[in-house]
Parts: structure tokens; C-alpha cells; sequence
């Protein structure tokens, strides 16, 4: 379904493997990813989300990186309102460095959730970072697009699995996947769990003992 070559593979791996950066800053103390980490992010209100949001989309403002991020539960206007409570974001619009979508931009493009879409949509984006001289994107995105109109939980799921996939082909993007706890039942959010090498909790990036291989978690869903 997904290549590794197309649109998101404009420079040879090993060139753009030797430009990456060694480590990604979530921007909070000394906590920081690696480059094609895929983490998950579990919080409790929004104020705890922008707590871990906030300041990972600034750190890679700070450092030059292109950041991206699809919200669901605010307006981009919001985010975008609260980023330049303290900063002139009108540099970073206008070279494209900061891009804000909602999720029906993004996740459910033409009226419905299609992975292949995601995907291409995905590596477009990572294709014109690259051409605009940004060596890495830093992504962040709301997972609650799922819950609506209707629950689409085992395509969640199985998208989830592939980004690991995904993002061994494209180690030139990386970033976190954000889940409110009050809004996923406790058997759902083990089986994310499972799609996520790495995870935050109190504050700290931690190896995820649950994870599951993506083709062993794709195989034990057929």
C-alpha cells in the first residue's frame, strides 16, 4: 500500500538520515525523542494536553524544525492563538516552518477516514518540508477524530500500527499522539498502547513494554 519511493522520498535515506537531528526536545526540561519516534501521549484535560503540546511545537520553532499539528477538539485558531501569546508567529506562517489543521483537513479528507489518503497526505507534507530546507518534522495530532461522526476504532487502530512502518521509511518525521483518557474505554487504550514503541508518562519518554510488532499486531487483528 505504501512505497519507499514516492512523494516523501525526494533525497537518498542515508543523505537525510546523516542531516537529522540526534534528538528532539519536547521542549519541557530535558525530555526529549528520537528522530521516527512515534509516542504516544495520554492526558486528563487540556490544560495538561497544551502542558505537553505547547511547548514541543515551540521547542521546534526555536530550533528551525517544521511543525505540524491536527487538532479535533479546538480550532487551529485557538492553538495558533495560544502559541503567539508570547511570540510573532507571522515569520513562521508565512515560510510554512508552522501548519495547523483540523483533523477533517487531515484524517477524514473526502468525508471519511481512508489510510492510503492519511498516508499520501503524510508524505506530501514531509516532501514539501524537505524541498523548503527543513531537515525534520516535529508532528503532533489529536486522535479524537476517531469517536466522530461514528466510532472508527479498528481503522485507528490499524492506522496506528502502519505509522511505525511508515515512519522507518520517513525517519525525517517524528512526533506524539494525543488521547484525552475520559474519552477511550480502558480496552481501547491497551490496545494503543500496543501501537506506540514509546510513551509519556510524569513527564518523562518512556520505552513502551506493551508495544507489539506492527505485523504481529496487524496479524492478531485479522
Amino acid at each position: 500500500m505504501l512505497s519507499s519511493t514516492g512523494p516523501g522520498c525526494l533525497l537518498q535515506p542515508e543523505k537525510v538520515i546523516r542531516m537529522l537531528p540526534s534528538s528532539t526536545s519536547l521542549g519541557t526540561s530535558d525530555v526529549s525523542i528520537a528522530p521516527g519516534d512515534h509516542v504516544c501521549v495520554f492526558y486528563t484535560s487540556l490544560a495538561e494536553r497544551d502542558g505537553i503540546l505547547l511547548p514541543f511545537l515551540r521547542e521546534g520553532l526555536r530550533t528551525g524544525e517544521k511543525c505540524v499539528c491536527v487538532v479535533d477538539t479546538t480550532e487551529p485558531a485557538e492553538l495558533l492563538d495560544d502559541l503567539g501569546a508570547d511570540a510573532d508567529l507571522k515569520p513562521v506562517l508565512d515560510r510554512r516552518q508552522l501548519e495547523v489543521y483540523p483533523s477533517q483537513d487531515v484524517f477524514l479528507r473526502g468525508g471519511g477516514f481512508s489510510m492510503e489518503r492519511v498516508f499520501d497526505w503524510w508524505e506530501q507534507n514531509i516532501a514539501i518540508a524537505l524541498q523548503n530546507g527543513f531537515r525534520y518534522t516535529r508532528a503532533a495530532s489529536e486522535m479524537t477524530w476517531a469517536l466522530h461522526p461514528l466510532p472508527i476504532l479498528d481503522e485507528l487502530l490499524m492506522y496506528e500500527a502502519v505509522v511505525n512502518q511508515f515512519l522507518i521509511r520517513n525517519p525525517y518525521q517524528g512526533g506524539l499522539c494525543l488521547y484525552p483518557l475520559d474519552q477511550y474505554s480502558g480496552e481501547t487504550l491497551v490496545e494503543v498502547l500496543k501501537t506506540h514503541p514509546k510513551m509519556v508518562l510524569g513527564g518523562m519518554v518512556l520505552d513502551n513494554p506493551y508495544y507489539l510488532d506492527p505485523d504481529e499486531f496487524l496479524a492478531l487483528r485479522q
